[in-house]
């Protein structure tokens, strides 16, 4: 917590007047703490040797996927005995490496799944049931290529086919998330490689009317590791609060040099852009 207090606000001391002066940090101090961040929290390095998934962690039939998605209210229920669980077990990379990962139960698989913070919808009678569990494998899609994973199939008495969902426990595994802590919502929601030195960036941003088109600046911070994209929005309000209306734009930004293997960091989160989307993170 004291971290994000640190990056939203900086505090600088007047010479000779002992009066204490708060003001918003530019887009040069976001972008330096994002480097920071990344090189020293661990996040590097979970990112490039760790599992970190490109696509969702849950497969199913279409046919269970559309009575879902036809279903008003659901949850989901335990309604059997479930099998033990492993005490661990390997992901298989294309590429022939692995890794030993902790994993989690049956019963967390199907918490996972679930629309609420309980396993069961508040009508149990709307619960899709589950009846039994088995322990093997799915193919999912990571950073680092295609991989062989360990999962739950999970079978249900209401429902016409099974769910495998990935048994990592990714909390003990680690994520870049937990590494770098507590954030602040992404500026930069995308970008897309129009060659080595070109992205159209795509990003959000809060306004204080409807009507106001404030400019806002792409900037880009360029490092030998990382490349942070950023934005800077000139209100002209002064320093009235206001309650925000979201707005969303894109635009080009020219890298200095190749963007090649480096990672592309949103300023604001400090996360990489690419965490949670199928698009590419990496020229070529």
């Amino acid at each position: 917590m004291l971290r994000l207090l640190m990056t939203l606000l900086t505090v600088t001391l007047l010479a000779g007047g002992g009066n204490l002066l708060v003001r918003q940090l530019t887009f040069d101090d976001f972008a330096a703490r994002a480097v920071w961040t990344w090189r020293t929290s661990g996040a590097a390095e979970i990112w490039r040797d760790g599992f970190v998934p490109t696509e969702g962690l849950s497969k199913m039939p279409q046919d269970v996927e559309e009575r879902i998605q036809r279903d008003e209210e659901w949850g989901f229920a335990v309604a059997g005995s479930l099998p033990a669980t492993p005490s661990g077990a390997r992901i298989r990379w294309d590429d022939g490496s692995t890794m030993r990962v902790p994993v989690i139960s049956a019963r967390r698989a199907l918490v996972a799944l679930s629309p609420y913070e309980e396993e069961a919808s508040p009508q149990d009678d709307r619960a899709y049931k589950m009846t039994a569990a088995t322990f093997r494998t799915m193919r999912v899609r990571t950073l680092r290529g295609m991989a062989t994973v360990p999962a739950w199939r999970l079978y249900f008495s209401n429902l016409p086919g099974p769910i495998d969902h990935a048994a990592v426990d990714r909390d003990a595994a680690g994520t870049v998330e937990h590494a770098v802590g507590s954030h602040l919502p992404p500026d930069v929601r995308s970008f897309e490689v129009l060659d080595e030195r070109t992205l159209r960036v795509s990003y959000d941003y809060g306004v204080c009317s409807s009507q106001a088109k404030p400019p806002v600046r792409l900037r880009v911070d360029e490092r030998s590791d990382v490349v942070v994209l950023g934005i800077e929005v000139q209100e002209r309000i002064g320093s009235r609060f206001c309650a925000g209306v979201g707005r969303s734009g894109e635009g080009i930004v020219r890298l200095g040099q190749p963007l090649g293997g480096r990672v592309a960091l949103d300023a604001n989160s400090r996360l990489p852009i690419c965490l949670h989307t199928s698009a590419p993170c990496r020229a070529g």
